[in-house]
């Protein structure tokens, strides 16, 4: 694998106060710049950006089923390392988090067996956080 560098991810929001407590509270982030209509944030080192959008929410998610459960599409997130992961689980959990896929291990035994769960900021949008035991794993077939 290449050496990674932070990728840049932008998403809609419709209330900058409500995201911003979202992101710094309970995922931790740290704030960047900033103005009237957008935040910057480190989410795990990566430039992750919210703008106020009227149009917010508007688009409905798809699910698709993933190891018998119902993914949302679309979704964004980090791989993280597995002890970041599961200290990151058993903060949202605290947190009381609302889950739409608890925190479990998918596809158990098979090359890409991998930690994951979902959740929603106050927007709607659809994160998913997971880890790998072994990163060499990430694209195995």
């Amino acid at each position: 694998m290449n050496k990674l560098t932070p990728f840049h991810v932008a998403i809609p929001v419709n209330d900058l106060d409500k995201a911003r407590a979202f992101y710094v509270n309970i995922l931790k982030c740290s704030e960047g710049r900033s103005s009237e209509t957008w935040i910057d944030f480190n989410l795990f080192g990566h430039q992750f950006v919210v703008h106020l959008s009227k149009n917010a929410n508007q688009n409905k998610l798809i699910y698709n089923n993933v190891d018998s459960h119902n993914v949302p599409v679309p979704h964004f997130g980090v791989v993280l390392e597995w002890e970041v992961w599961e200290k990151l689980a058993k903060h949202l959990k605290n947190k009381n988090v609302k889950f739409g896929i608890k925190p479990y291990v998918r596809f158990k035994g098979l090359p890409g067996e991998q930690a994951t769960m979902f959740f929603y900021d106050p927007s709607g949008n659809a994160l998913e956080f997971k880890a790998f035991k072994d990163m060499n794993n990430l694209f195995s077939k």
